[in-house]
């Protein structure tokens, strides 16, 4: 943050001006922070910079809703008016509108080639998150981008729609809270589990503005996909932030997607402080953590998945940018190869990208995908947001009755998923995927053993 405030230093409470690198918005909140742009700087103001917005819908596309079909073409209009590069319309047509056509029913792809899918996880992908630079989106989960060194956080649409102008914003530097991860996880137990252990230990409320910065040997052992995990979820403790420390890991990820995409390749990885202080220390040993489910109705409300035999389950749901990446899908499928399950279960692969690898990854005979459906899990290729966030009431896998679903995604509060009155139980996608094989909360374990 002080790099970017073109400041010596900072420190925890100091506010300062910060130049951003990139400026992610979706249709959501696309349509609102364009609103915002244009009252405050003019109908026929330009962006700050055409190469540091990113625009990706995908909250909701797959709906036969008119006004969500609406924000769309908002978007690809503004889009075409200020010539940007990084738009990933649902689409090919740069004149056309976007209308879902049921007809075609929900299973089948009715995307575009350059369509992204959820933004989280399709910002990596695409090449549009480096080390030691400053991301924000009109998203809360922007802090999945933690994962690769980086200062990410969301903002509303009047903060976005400034930066959309300015190519700044004003902000508090945040305490640090210390995650230190010891050990390695064992088999059945996720990263999922290891970030509802830490919202456990200090509440959903417990890291209000605070970044929380997750080091330690134990971090040699996860995956990039297991750090996004960790850090998507920091907000719902309540976290400005999330950040990891920049190695090997980090650095062909980065190198390997920018190199594809053709973005920018330069950054400056962001190094720990010597002289660092926290508000909070933690240590987690990894092999000592066992499956974990956050229970209705906050994020904080952690027990042991063993411990909850006794509830009894309506549907499950893996998808997601928490839960819906190709490894989330590879240890839901490897639970639930060979059986099947005995309660609705849905699958939305997070990009077009995890669809094609789930659709051509082999396992023995058969793809990822065909053992998912072999399993009775209902998968879509229709890949984006989808009942993480309820949505219009036709949205795939939303809640229209007082449900109980226990599901891979990052939030649980009331009606998240649907109807007001339903229960979400978070959960990793192989605990999940137990649950699904039993109709109730399941240790994974109990199924791989």
């Amino acid at each position: 943050m002080a790099r970017a405030a073109g400041k010596k230093k900072a420190k925890a409470g100091d506010n300062i001006w910060v130049q951003t690198d990139i400026l992610m918005t979706h249709d959501v909140c696309g349509p609102g922070t364009i609103g915002v742009f244009k009252r405050e700087f003019g109908p026929q103001a330009k962006v700050w910079d055409r190469n540091k917005v990113v625009i990706m819908p995908d909250h909701y596309i797959f709906t036969t809703d008119s006004k969500s079909n609406r924000n769309v073409d908002i978007l690809r209009d503004f889009v075409r008016e200020q010539n940007l590069p990084y738009f990933y319309d649902v689409i090919d047509d740069a004149n056309g509108t976007w209308k879902f056509d049921p007809a075609k029913g929900i299973l089948q792809r009715q995307y575009g080639s350059h369509y992204a899918g959820v933004c989280h996880t399709a910002l990596p992908q695409k090449g549009h998150t480096r080390p030691g630079e400053i991301l924000f989106g009109t998203d809360s989960h922007t802090c999945m981008a933690g994962a690769f060194n980086e200062f990410a956080t969301g903002i509303g649409n009047t903060d976005a729609g400034f930066v959309m102008g300015t190519g700044k914003l004003l902000l508090k530097v945040p305490e640090t809270m210390h995650f230190r991860l010891e050990g390695k996880l064992q088999p059945g137990v996720m990263a999922k589990d290891i970030i509802l252990h830490c919202i456990g230990e200090i509440g959903f409320d417990g890291a209000t503005y605070r970044a929380l910065q997750f080091d330690g040997s134990g971090i040699q052992h996860l995956t990039m996909d297991d750090r996004m995990t960790i850090a998507n979820m920091a907000i719902e403790a309540g976290g400005k932030n999330a950040i990891f420390e920049f190695d090997d890991q980090t650095q062909a990820a980065v190198d390997q997607r920018c190199k594809l995409n053709g973005t920018k390749q330069t950054y400056q990885p962001v190094e720990r402080d010597r002289k660092e202080t926290f508000v909070y220390e933690l240590t987690v040993d990894l092999s000592a953590l066992e499956p974990i489910v956050a229970c209705h109705p906050n994020p904080g409300e952690r027990k042991l998945a063993k411990e909850m035999s006794g509830t009894q389950l309506d549907r499950a749901y893996v998808g997601s940018c928490t839960g819906g990446k190709t490894s989330d899908f590879i240890e839901f499928a490897r639970v639930l190869r060979g059986k099947k399950v005995v309660i609705d279960t849905f699958g939305v692969p997070a990009t077009p990208e995890i669809v094609h690898d789930l659709q051509t990854a082999r396992w023995g005979d058969k793809t990822i995908w065909q053992i998912l459906t072999d399993a009775g899990v209902q998968m879509t290729e229709n890949a984006g947001c989808a009942a993480c966030l309820g949505g219009p009431v036709d949205t795939f896998g939303r809640m229209n009755a007082p449900l109980k679903c226990i599901s891979a995604t990052n939030r649980n509060f009331p009606g998240r998923m649907g109807h007001k009155e339903s229960q979400v139980f978070l959960a990793s996608p192989a605990t999940v995927a137990a649950s699904a094989l039993t109709g109730h909360i399941t240790d994974p374990r109990e199924i791989l053993s």
